[in-house]
């Protein structure tokens, strides 16, 4: 079950919706002004950031060497 964020196009309202495999992700009204124009945004988990480091890898510096 995961978790999607969602951002309505009409009212700017950011939410989570947890989906199981018989929902539909294309009608996904918004909990604020109800509208179905909402979009799927990429989750800041799933952004790849990890420790101190600058990206995936475990360095603490991204600078040539």
């Amino acid at each position: 079950m995961p978790i999607y964020e969602f951002k309505c196009m009409k009212c700017g309202q950011e939410f989570e919706k947890i989906f199981f495999s018989s929902d539909n992700e294309e009608a996904i009204p918004c909990p604020e002004c109800k509208s179905k124009k909402t979009r799927k945004m990429m989750s800041a988990f799933a952004g790849g950031k990890s420790g101190s480091g600058c990206g995936p890898c475990a360095a603490t510096s991204c600078s040539p060497s």
